[in-house]
């Protein structure tokens, strides 16, 4: 049965989108079967796996109106043991869209368990925002992962998630919990990098992944070519460290089943 994880952070620019692409594919580097669906309109997953997301009829936009079944909206095999259902500028639309719609929270949840059993992973990117996508994302989800720059507001971003962590398991998904924080874009030169990662240890000890995702140029520059790090540059010390955290998740996973 898939393990889905949201990745989710309200404030933008945190490494979300890079942590969604690149833990997918690692995890599929390790044998592993991901479905991967892009609920952020921008669809920068998407086209950071390879996928020309203009080119797409079916998407998580007319999955969420009713206009297509899940089967249908999944590509296959983007790259080995790992499925997409993309996104694009249309979903920005899904928010009015949606007015009206009876359980409207709930529509992703209910197409995600059609294929739930098919998957290992079901990897959920969401906008950098709290609206009707993010929401649905959480319904679907058994966990959130949180990914947090080395930065002095990072902190912020990090309270505002928990929060809505705390409303959604109230009101909608009461198994909903938090799967764990990953620093990102880690400088080891600075020291403001250092205290952040000291000042959200004591509150969250037991939830923080050890692999710190580094600041790395191939990282950044391995969504122009459409592919993911583990393609772009397998021996870059940005792929040792996304095959390290899913390593961490897997583990973290058998030892809940525990």
């Amino acid at each position: 049965m898939g393990r889905t994880i949201v990745i989710a952070n309200q404030k933008g620019g945190v490494g979300k989108t890079t942590t969604a692409i690149n833990l997918s594919a690692s995890l599929a580097d390790l044998g592993k079967k991901i479905l991967v669906i892009d609920t952020d309109p921008q669809g920068n997953t998407s086209s950071g796996l390879g996928v020309e997301k203009n080119e797409v009829e079916n998407t998580v936009y007319e999955l969420l109106i009713g206009e297509s079944k899940i089967e249908e909206c999944i590509q296959k095999e983007v790259i080995e043991n790992l499925d997409i259902i993309s996104s694009n500028i249309n979903l920005a639309a899904a928010e009015i869209e949606l007015t009206g719609f009876e359980e409207k929270e709930f529509i992703l949840k209910k197409a995600v368990d059609q294929v739930r059993a098919d998957y290992d992973f079901i990897i959920i990117d969401c906008p950098p925002s709290l609206n009707t996508l993010t929401i649905n994302a959480m319904c679907a989800a058994d966990t959130v992962l949180v990914p947090i720059q080395c930065e002095y507001y990072a902190l912020e971003g990090l309270s505002q998630v928990l929060r809505t962590i705390g409303l959604v398991r109230k009101k909608m998904n009461p198994s909903l919990e938090l799967e764990g924080v990953v620093f990102t874009m880690y400088d080891a030169r600075t020291n403001l990098s250092l205290q952040v990662v000291e000042n959200v240890k004591p509150n969250l000890d037991q939830k923080i992944y050890k692999t710190i995702i580094p600041r790395n140029v191939r990282l950044a520059e391995a969504p122009s070519y459409g592919m993911p790090i583990t393609k772009y540059d397998a021996r870059s010390t940005g792929a040792e460290s996304y095959r390290l955290l899913a390593e961490e998740v897997i583990n973290r996973g058998n030892e809940e089943e525990w």
